[in-house]
């Protein structure tokens, strides 16, 4: 894949390639010409408005020349009834000393091409691919080329605007065509270093003054912080007390819990053994109750049937004895009246009543006895009666007692069931929290041995969490701003110190780049000022080349100073001397420097427009006897005048206008 434009530096090209071609297509006054180009000297010569300026001109329009654009509009440069004009430079990229100029193109001639539309749009190609104008700049850089700088590309008319600069834009002018630049941009960056370092120790300065009043502030934060800190340590640490005592109190209570279960079972068993014989007691006595009751129910019946039987004795009695009453009566009836009765009668009367009276007392005998008897059965029943009745009774009360008893162990064996199942739930409860406890305990860590209450190290929490609350506007990271504005201090303070000391070897680098500068700056002044004198001597004129001094690097300048007739040596100045004697001047000025321009292109045009021809002649003597001497340039000189000192060392170049259309005729010129 081949290199953009401008990738390669200069130390990596064996030379710097010629210009052999410049095509114009459509180009102002030119429809289509190929004009050849050698190293060396090139004369473009011809009559006013033939068409000389405009191959100076297409030459900046392919490097894209600011001047140009700013001078009139690409499209006015389209040759009138056109759409569209070319430029093409063609570069020799022949291989010399084992490289090409331009390596990433392999072919021995190069060529940049330029393309104007009359709507306004412009592109470039470099050997047929478009390019942006960015690769041509770096392109240019990269050979020296800058066609802005007057000393490297002089258009029609612009010998005047270098005159006219002052002394400080003359000397830059001067440093970057000769190569100075980096010596200037150097210094102003040391400058600009220097003064970025100065301000940077001043908010340096600033800043570890504000830090020191900030940190003392974060230090009373800090401090809080620490006492924060320590108070949620003591808090996480009742935590985890919190959580132990929680557990030893709810193993306590389980173990509480499980010795009253034993207990209550102890106490259930025994109850249910005591219900179980109750209730064989019971049931013995209900059987015993039963027998009894049966015993006194037939007691019962023997003393109904005896007071039966002895109230029917007692009234069979007492017939008897109304029978005997009666007896009596009728005895005592039948006696006044035995008076009255025969003796047989009265004999049967006296039988009937003595066998009455006797019946009579025998049956009331024989009642008495039982009366006796059932009077002494019906006691002796009744004692049975309530001696039975005694017995039930007593066996009633032991019956109801052991129901009674029954019925409270019963009530006891339920109310200590019921118990066991609160304790037991208290058990299942108390395991449940334990469990949901382990979690806590296992992120809590080793045990803490504690003899509180919960309720007391929850006390303590309260106390502690009131404490933190009063310190929670506190910032979390408080600690690390702390420690940052320390850090942050020292840092600065070790920066401060790092950047005096560097303040230190920037000044003293300062200072070489500056005599740096000035050496290259003064050595090329004396390497010129001879050639630029010899050049003057040939017009019978003075002159030299002064460095004026100033405050700084902006301010120094670059003072030409030449004297005609005798004069003795002057500034030059737009009012002192004639537009003749400062071409003159100028021009001398810039052959003195053509040794050290490192650009390989030099462009003048009508330079010595102002010149009377004696001068012009000894110039162009000049001019062409720098020629000879074999430097590796090319250079393009444009005239309209008629040089009669031209040799063969010269390539001329003719223009002329024929019917509308600028014409290029190549006149003499060594070999390329």
């Amino acid at each position: 894949m081949s290199k953009p434009l401008g990738e390669l530096s200069m130390r990596e090209r064996a030379y710097s390639p010629p210009i052999k071609e410049i095509i114009l297509e459509n180009f102002m006054s030119y429809e289509y010409a190929r004009i050849p180009m050698k190293e060396g000297l090139n004369l473009v010569v011809g009559p006013n408005g033939a068409g000389k300026s405009s191959i100076l001109l297409a030459i900046s329009v392919a490097f894209g020349q600011a001047y140009t654009e700013r001078s009139r509009k690409l499209s006015d440069l389209i040759r009138r009834g056109k759409e569209i004009a070319r430029v093409s430079l063609i570069f020799d990229n022949r291989e010399k000393k084992g490289s090409r100029p331009i390596p990433y193109s392999k072919s021995d001639t190069f060529m940049l091409s330029r393309y104007l539309r009359r709507d306004g749009s412009y592109w470039y190609e470099a050997d047929y691919r478009e390019i942006d104008k960015s690769e041509v700049v770096r392109l240019l850089r990269e050979f020296g080329i800058n066609p802005d700088n007057l000393l490297i590309i002089m258009h029609q008319g612009m010998i005047e605007e270098l005159g006219a600069i002052s002394a400080q834009q003359r000397l830059t002018m001067v440093e970057e065509a000769v190569g100075f630049k980096e010596y200037r941009e150097r210094i102003f960056q040391s400058e600009n270093d220097l003064k970025n370092m100065n301000s940077e120790e001043g908010s340096l300065v600033q800043l570890i003054d504000n830090a020191n009043q900030t940190i003392e502030y974060w230090k009373q934060v800090y401090d809080r912080y620490l006492e924060k800190k320590n108070l949620q340590e003591h808090r996480d640490l009742l935590s985890r007390e919190l959580l132990w005592a929680q557990e030893v109190k709810l193993s306590k209570s389980l173990r509480v819990i499980r010795e009253r279960l034993a207990q209550k079972q102890e106490s259930l068993d025994d109850l249910n053994d005591q219900q179980k014989r109750s209730g064989s007691e019971s049931e013995v006595l209900h059987k015993s109750l039963l027998e009894k009751q049966v015993e006194l129910g037939k007691l019962y019946g023997a003393v109904i049937r005896a007071e039966k039987e002895r109230a029917s004795d007692e009234g069979a009695r007492k017939a008897m004895e109304n029978l005997r009453d009666e007896l009596e009566s009728l005895r005592e009836g039948l006696a006044s009246l035995k008076s009255d009765l025969d003796q047989k009668k009265q004999k049967h009367v006296q039988e009937f009543m003595d066998f009455s009276s006797q019946k009579s007392k025998r049956e009331l005998d024989e009642a008495a006895r039982k009366k006796t008897e059932l009077e002494r059965e019906v006691s002796s029943l009744q004692a049975e009666v309530g001696s039975a009745g005694d017995s039930i009774k007593r066996i009633t009360d032991e019956y109801i007692s052991q129901r009674v008893k029954f019925e409270v162990l019963g009530f006891r064996i339920k109310l200590t069931e019921s118990e066991m199942r609160d304790l037991e739930r208290s058990e299942r409860e108390a395991e449940g929290e334990l469990n949901a406890l382990k979690a806590d305990l296992e992120r809590a860590g080793e045990r803490i041995i504690t003899e509180r209450q919960p309720y007391e190290v929850s006390e303590e929490m309260k106390l502690v969490s009131a404490q933190l609350q009063k310190l929670q506007d506190l910032p979390e990271d408080a600690e690390r701003i702390y420690k940052d504005y320390v850090g942050n201090i020292e840092g600065l303070k070790d920066k401060l110190q790092q950047l005096q000391e560097n303040r230190k070897l920037m000044l003293r680098e300062l200072e070489e780049r500056k005599k740096a500068w000035r050496d290259a700056v003064v050595g090329l002044i004396e390497e010129i000022t001879p050639v630029y004198q010899q050049v003057l001597a040939t017009v019978g004129a003075l002159g030299g080349v002064r460095l004026e001094e100033g405050a700084g690097i902006e301010e120094t300048g670059l003072q030409l100073l030449v004297g005609y007739k005798g004069a003795p040596p002057s500034v030059l100045d737009p009012y002192m001397q004639s537009g003749g004697e400062r071409s003159v001047a100028l021009v001398a000025f810039i052959l003195s420097l053509q040794s050290r321009i490192i650009s390989p292109l030099r462009a003048m045009d009508e330079f010595d427009i102002h010149m009377d021809p004696q001068n012009r002649e000894a110039i162009f003597k000049m001019i062409l006897a720098q020629s000879r001497m074999g430097q590796s340039s090319q250079n393009i000189v444009i005239t309209p005048s008629i040089i009669s000192v031209i040799d063969r060392s010269a390539h001329v170049i003719t223009v002329q206008s024929v019917h509308g259309a600028s014409e290029v005729k190549e006149f003499a010129g060594k070999a390329g």
